[in-house]
């Protein structure tokens, strides 16, 4: 389990690594590495999805790892609250962005010739937080639209184990 510390309270992730192992593995390889440590949810949009684990509270792209293979087809659908990998048009680029789905996104699974967005874990505590997310004022910064207006900052992103 992941333990996400943000300026709006915290939440806690589990992940699927019998369903997305190359996924899990790179998340946590950034967790390890501190990745997400500083970094903001750079992308708010209600009713839809809060993206982060890339951009920092100027906007500007963290180094990445090389992109992952796409496991949106191990069958977990893009749920309330579950995580799936962040990409570009090639289903195969994700590297260290994710979002947390706000509501069921059937259009993000596979299936009629889309590749689909990759589901890796869900909120398993703090929900409500993601929630909270969802309701802040959101501008154009840069060339970037849904950008808080008040920065999302990510204060950490530890494993924890149940018990903590």
């Amino acid at each position: 389990m992941i333990r996400f510390e943000t300026s709006l309270g915290a939440f806690t992730i589990e992940l699927f690594d019998k369903d997305a192992p190359v996924t899990v593995q790179n998340f946590l390889d950034y967790v390890d590495a501190g990745h997400f440590d500083g970094t903001v949810f750079h992308r708010v949009i209600p009713g839809f999805v809060v993206q982060g684990g890339g951009m920092t509270e100027d906007m500007k792209q963290k180094s990445t790892r090389a992109p992952i293979k796409n496991e949106a087809d191990n069958g977990v659908k893009n749920r309330r609250g579950t995580l799936s990998m962040a990409r570009t048009n090639d289903p195969h680029s994700a590297t260290s962005q994710f979002f947390i789905n706000l509501v069921d996104n059937s259009s993000l699974d596979p299936g009629r010739g889309g590749a689909g967005y990759a589901v890796f874990g869900c909120v398993s505590e703090g929900m409500p937080v993601v929630d909270a997310m969802a309701k802040v004022k959101t501008g154009r910064r840069g060339m970037h639209d849904d950008v808080p207006v008040e920065p999302i900052k990510v204060v950490s992103a530890k494993r924890v184990t149940a018990a903590q």
